[in-house]
């Protein structure tokens, strides 16, 4: 049985976030949160509360044990961007994209 949880619109760059996601697929969720509490990146945060929320969901919603839990896949999606433009010479205009990501984690029993 697979058991996820999602985070919407994370005011970061999926590209800096998957750096942080990529290290955790494959390992044991207990392990995967040992290691998102070392990792000195924004992103690594946010990256272990859903992993924590996934967890919980898995004890409390489906009875599933801890130790048994594995971090199945975790991917960072694209979400919305906010766009802003900077003046730039002679009068026109440049855009700045403010990107966003929805974090998914997905866990399995073994």
């Amino acid at each position: 049985m697979e058991v996820q949880a999602i985070l919407k619109n994370f005011r970061m760059s999926p590209q800096k976030v998957r750096e942080v996601v990529r290290q955790v697929q494959g390992l044991p969720a207990d392990q995967a949160l040992a290691i998102l509490k070392v990792v000195p990146r924004k992103s690594a945060r946010a990256v272990a509360k859903t992993l924590a929320s996934a967890i919980a969901n898995a004890e409390n919603n489906h009875g599933m044990r801890r130790e048994n839990l594995v971090v199945h896949r975790a991917y960072a999606q694209t979400a919305g961007s906010i766009k802003r433009f900077i003046p730039k010479a002679r009068g026109s205009a440049g855009p700045i994209l403010k990107r966003s990501s929805h974090i998914k984690i997905i866990l399995t029993e073994l």
